[in-house]
């Protein structure tokens, strides 16, 4: 599954966790170390420019933090990051450059690259979200299948067991997320895809894509 590969779903300079992402070939691979990397990275970023605060956690001097937030460590905030009015980070969260977590909006075991948009009550666990990718309000990550089995990516040739119990989704650069959509475990997103307002997602996803429904997936015309 070429389609769901670090490198083609990413632009690997727009996160501080270039070096984690290029050990391994798929993201949800990446899920197990984001907290051993947080602890390993934050102890080098250049105090000139990042506070650590509590336990473990690094926010950058620019960034915008309200107080009514709640950051659990391990966790950093990058440069130009705005976590709003009562956000929820439970640990393991890295918040890239600029990004932007927000009302009600609860992460946990994340990465979310530069320019994320993450903004209006969303959930996003066990996930990396690519570069500028944007999700609509209410939208979230479903993480654990119901019957608590462990995740298997699908497409429709090809499935890859994960051998992990919790994966959310995996969203490449520019992704746009509709309102009030549901993204079901194990779903890969490829690059400049749109997902319609509602939806419930599975599966892989093709880049350059409009996600109307299950059985409707169309590809973007050249001026879209």
């Amino acid at each position: 599954m070429d389609e769901c590969k670090i490198v083609n779903l990413y632009s690997l300079d727009e996160t501080i966790a270039k070096d984690l992402l290029l050990k391994y070939t798929y993201p949800w691979e990446v899920l197990s170390h984001i907290e051993e990397f947080i602890l390993e990275l934050g102890e080098k970023l250049p105090k000139d420019e990042y506070k650590k605060i509590g336990e473990n956690v690094w926010i950058h001097k620019t960034a915008t933090v309200y107080e009514s937030s709640y950051i659990k460590g391990p966790a950093i905030i990058c440069k130009d990051a705005e976590i709003r009015h009562c956000a929820f980070i439970r640990g393991k969260a890295i918040v890239g450059e600029g990004a932007v977590v927000g009302n009600s909006t609860e992460l946990k075991n994340v990465i979310l690259f530069n320019k994320v948009q993450v903004p209006h009550y969303n959930y996003v666990g066990d996930s990396i979200l690519g570069y500028k990718a944007h999700m609509g309000a209410g939208s979230i990550t479903s993480n654990v299948k119901s019957d608590k089995t462990l995740v298997v990516i699908k497409d429709k040739k090809e499935k890859i067991e994960t051998n992990l119990k919790k994966v959310g989704a995996m969203l490449g650069d520019k992704v746009e997320i509709g309102c009030g959509s549901v993204l079901n475990p194990g779903t890969i997103i490829g690059k400049n895809t749109n997902v319609y307002p509602l939806s419930s997602v599975r599966g892989v996803v093709p880049e350059n894509s409009i996600y109307k429904t299950k059985t409707e997936i169309i590809e973007k015309s050249a001026n879209v």
